[in-house]
């Protein structure tokens, strides 16, 4: 298992392939990338790198691959729409002891109840941080405050109250960018484009995290059993969308949304190829500020969940303050 010192060493590579032709080669301890014409784009010792994030078309070699698997990172290869194609070397999956525990957990309620707290929790941390409050705002937060999730008896209801305070929410806080209401994947304005964006990178970010256990990501407990759906990296996505939701509206009230990286095509928004690292980028510093939070969590949780801890115990997030 990789410890919480190893962990703050390492560093995660994100690379956006700029060209054909681009090579991902091994040399001296290094992972290197080069043109086409043989300059070297990036290179970096394999001793820091946690996870190497691959955007495009790239050339990989098997010798690279044994390296890699043998640093213990792994490889995630992305196309341009963000969207995870393959993810190479998952050390920890053979942590049987672990999946067996999620397959027969009787627990699988009470922990959706305890991730879907945070989430709730966050956005009212980030509405009560807002400078101004309209009339629209103060209902929004005193809806949140006394939203009360244990009622709920299954998972069904429970995720009908989760979907009531996320719809609150994003009509308060996102008042200032034109919202009208969360669409995921239909992308019929530039917000629902961005947060599609920043939630698909921090949840590459967070099943990176899971693995390095050997979970079954596929085994969630609020985002239930579906045939290809990684339901456990939905589940722990939950506490730490706000990071993505703040960096939005951060973005907004700083001007650094351009209208024109974005066009209209085939009755939706699209990010042009030239601004995607732009967006990337904004993206990805929130995302690795908090990368010691959501690493202590998820290692906190494992050892919570090995022991069968009672639901007090668990770790929990809250923007700002990491963990509490």
């Amino acid at each position: 298992m990789l410890s919480y010192p190893d962990f703050i060493y390492k560093q995660i590579i994100f690379h956006i392939v700029t060209g054909f032709g681009e090579k991902l080669k091994f040399k001296a301890d290094n992972i290197v990338i080069e043109a086409k014409e043989g300059k070297t784009l990036l290179q970096h010792s394999c001793h820091r790198i946690f996870a190497l994030f691959i955007v495009g078309e790239i050339s990989i070699t098997g010798y690279l691959l044994r390296q890699a698997l043998r640093f213990q990172f792994p490889i995630i290869l992305m196309g341009h729409n963000f969207r995870v194609y393959s993810r190479l070397n998952n050390a920890a999956q053979g942590n049987t002891l672990l999946r067996r525990k999620q397959y027969c957990s009787s627990n699988s309620l009470p922990l959706a109840k305890y991730l879907i707290e945070q989430k709730v929790a966050n956005q009212l941390t980030l509405l009560q941080s807002l400078r101004y409050h309209s009339q629209a705002d103060l209902e929004a937060i005193s809806y949140l405050k006394n939203i009360n999730l244990q009622e709920c008896n299954n998972v069904r209801s429970l995720m009908g109250l989760e979907g009531n305070a996320s719809r609150c929410f994003f009509q308060a806080y996102f008042r200032n960018l034109n919202w009208l209401r969360r669409e995921p994947r239909v992308k019929r304005d530039i917000p629902n484009l961005l947060l599609d964006i920043g939630y698909t990178l921090l949840f590459n970010f967070v099943e990176g995290m899971l693995c390095l256990y050997g979970f079954d990501i596929y085994c969630g407990v609020l985002h239930t059993l579906f045939f290809q759906r990684k339901s456990l990296v939905c589940d722990f996505v939950e506490p730490f969308r706000c990071i993505i939701d703040r960096r939005i509206r951060k973005a907004h009230n700083l001007g650094q949304i351009y209208e024109q990286d974005f066009f209209w095509k085939d009755n939706r928004w699209n990010l042009s190829y030239n601004s995607q690292s732009h967006y990337i980028k904004l993206f990805v510093k929130d995302i690795l500020s908090e990368k010691e939070p959501i690493f202590r969590f998820c290692q906190a949780y494992y050892r919570c969940f090995m022991r069968e801890d009672p639901i007090e115990k668990f770790p929990r997030y809250k923007i700002g303050k990491g963990l509490v």
